[in-house]
Parts: structure tokens; sequence; C-alpha cells
């Protein structure tokens, strides 16, 4: 038995938005859901320490593998990976639960995708949680231009337009890359620092230099990281990496829609020691969200649900009694 039979609900499936989603679901069907959107490269499995306290405190969570990942169909070409069919997919999930409204939670790319509910499906949402992930104001040029002017050109978002060779790099030693991504603070730190006159962020060849050495870092147990591993050697990273080759496209569709959230309560908490996202960025969301309330997990590096997941829970526990008490 896997840690994925022991840790997480059977896994359900659901036909939604021309795709099949798998999904994982826990506590009483009462209330407004709150619904966990994972991050590149993770999974639904990602938020296995937070289905299990939300549904022992009496709330109905859902954790769906999102398009791309794991169990959900990959579908073929880019363009089927955009913003609209990201939340699409969220759409279509609660239809298929008949849901009117949900609490969207989301890390890392998971992040991205629920700060765009309330604009572009705002009857669907009953509130936010950003982790890590904060929201933006529309950026005033694409972004990717931005990313290559900033980081250079290896930074790993700009690398990710690039046809093909993402995907065959991170696949080359499936559990290599996923040891590599999922380190504790310091040394996911250390992978983000260029060496002399490199990129900030130059993934594949830190990547490639890295000589699997953990230095006290790994932040999975063995049985949890063979999750992880058997997912992407059986799916790849050619959907996930897609999900990336939409930030203009993405940024095209988002003009004219409103730069501002008001209607909706919000939750941001941030990671201390988050080297990607880091505490700052989230700063402007104090004018940019009318109902927010923030809090920093300290101690905590990128993947902070796996790391800090008492913390994290009980802070999400907290608001969720103040602002949905069941």
């Amino acid at each position: 038995m896997s840690a994925l039979d022991t840790m997480m609900p059977p896994v359900k499936r659901a036909p939604v938005n021309g795709v099949e989603i798998a999904y994982y679901e826990a506590g009483p069907r009462t209330g407004a859901p709150i619904v966990l959107c994972h991050g590149f490269p993770e999974l639904a499995f990602s938020w296995r320490r937070q289905i299990k306290a939300l549904a022992d405190a009496g709330h109905w969570v859902i954790a769906p593998d999102q398009r791309g990942y794991g169990l959900s169909s990959a579908p073929e070409g880019v363009e089927a990976y955009d913003i609209d069919h990201l939340t699409g997919d969220l759409v279509g999930l609660l239809n298929h639960l008949g849901v009117e409204k949900a609490i969207f939670c989301g890390h890392d790319w998971g992040g991205i995708v629920v700060w765009q509910m309330p604009l572009l499906h705002p009857s669907r949402v009953a509130g936010v949680i950003g982790l890590n992930t904060p929201f933006l104001p529309r950026a005033p040029a694409d972004p990717i231009a931005i990313f290559r002017h900033r980081f250079g050109p290896d930074m790993y978002i700009v690398w990710f337009q690039t046809p093909d060779e993402p995907e065959a790099v991170l696949g080359a030693n499936v559990e290599k890359t996923m040891r590599f991504f999922m380190r504790r603070p310091r040394a996911l730190q250390q992978a983000t620092e260029p060496a002399e006159g490199g990129s900030t962020f130059a993934f594949r060849d830190l990547l490639r230099q890295w000589d699997g050495s953990d230095d006290g870092a790994p932040l999975l147990s063995g049985e949890e990281l063979a999750v992880f591993v058997e997912a992407f050697e059986r799916t790849g990273f050619g959907g996930p990496v897609n999900w990336y080759r939409n930030f203009t496209r993405n940024w095209e569709r988002s003009a004219g829609l409103p730069q501002r959230i008001d209607d909706s309560p919000c939750l941001m908490i941030t990671a201390e020691l988050d080297a990607v996202l880091t505490p700052e960025m989230a700063e402007p969301m104090k004018t940019l969200v009318g109902d927010l309330e923030m809090h920093m997990v300290r101690g905590s590096g990128h993947w902070t649900q796996q790391e800090k997941p008492d913390e994290v829970n009980r802070l999400i526990l907290d608001w969720m009694d103040r602002r949905f008490p069941k």
C-alpha cells in the first residue's frame, strides 16, 4: 500500500470542460467547499495534510489533480492550458458536484489560477486563499519579456517557452528532478542563485550540475517522493510546462479585466524563506484587495503546505471558522 493510498481519500473522476479531472474529496458535503489547487511540479497529493485537517474540522474539501497532472487528462496543444481552460475546469468541477460557490485555495501556479477566479468567474467564488502566490495587477508588458530582461534567457519560465527541450530535461531522470525541486529552504535558495555571469533561476543548468547530494535538506519521505516520481514518470512534464507557455496569452487575455478584488474575502499566507515568491511580493495586495487578511509562516520555504502543515492548517482553519462558520 502506497502513501497515496494511506494519506488520501479514494480518487474520483469527473468529466468537465472537455477533459476528465481526477479529484479527492473529504468531509461533510455541507456549506461552501474549499477547493485546493496545487502548483508545479506537484499533485493533489501535495495537500494531503490539509485535506485531513480540514475534513476532520468539519469542512468539505476537494483537491483536484489539475489538467496535465497526475490522473487527470493531459490534452494536446499549448492553448489547452490557458487561464480560461484552467479556471473553466474548476467551474466544471463545481457544476459536476452541484456546487454554486466555493472557497478556492491555491499554491504556486494554483495560486495564479485561484486569484483569477473572482475576475473571470465571480459568481462562483465565496472566498480566496493564496498560499505563497500573491494577487498582482496586470503587468505593464508581456511577462515573458519582463522575465527575460530581469533574470536572463535561462531563467526557467523563459526557458520553458522553448519547444520540447524543457520536458525532455525534466523527464530524463524524474527522481532527480523531484528531489532537486522538493528541498527545504536553504538548498532551494542556493538553487536559485546564478553562477558567475549566469541567469537567476536557471533551473536547467542547475539541475544538470546537481550531484544529488541533499545535505540534510530533503523535504519528502521516501514513500512520499515515490508518489510524485511514479506520477511524473507516467505523465511526463509536457502538460505542466504548457501552463507556463501561456503566460503571454493569459496576459493578452487579461486586458480589460478588473484590477481589484472587492467582493470576496481573501486570505494571503506568505512564506518567510520562499526565494521564488517572496513575502514582499504580496505587499501591494493591501491596496488591491478590499477584504484581505495576511499572515506569514516563519521558517518556511516554497513548499509551505508540505514544510509547515500544522501552521498552514491553523491559519486556514482560523480564517475559515471566522469567515465561513459552520
